[in-house]
């Protein structure tokens, strides 16, 4: 959590480390400069994900970092760090077999209970880690 920044949308690189591209290390005869830039890295130049693309990666993380922030401005230090404790608090809720995960608790302090997302009604994607089949699992912890 950054003190003093107060951004409502994602910076336009998105994670904050520049990155150059072959034409920015390129030198008169339009070659890598390897002696000023280091060694050539092909990944910058391959990846084509658009820029909007970083900005959206990152939404939900300025979002949250300028409730942080606006918070610490308001209250004190004390309640973002009362705020990021109960959030480490209920993060690992266990849940029960045979049904899905739903953390409602984190959605509530994260500000997203009021939203309406593709996993609200598909779901999540990960896997599912409980067998399916209840009396086999019973017995194995009972170890008949």
């Amino acid at each position: 959590m950054e003190a003093n920044k107060l951004r409502i949308v994602p910076g336009a690189n998105g994670s904050g480390s520049a990155q150059a591209s072959i034409r920015d290390t390129a030198n008169a005869f339009g070659v890598h400069d390897t002696m000023r830039f280091g060694q050539r890295s092909l990944v910058v130049d391959v990846n084509g994900v658009h820029p909007h693309q970083k900005r959206l990666d990152s939404w939900e993380e300025t979002q949250d970092n300028l409730r942080l922030n606006l918070q610490r401005n308001m209250y004190g230090l004390h309640m973002p760090m009362r705020h990021l404790m109960e959030r480490k608090i209920v993060a690992p809720t266990s849940h029960m077999p045979g049904m899905g995960r739903s953390n409602i608790h984190l959605d509530i302090l994260m500000g997203r209970d009021e939203t309406l997302d593709v996993s609200d009604f598909f779901g999540t994607m990960e896997p599912t880690a409980f067998n399916a089949d209840d009396r086999a699992a019973m017995e194995k912890k009972h170890k008949i």
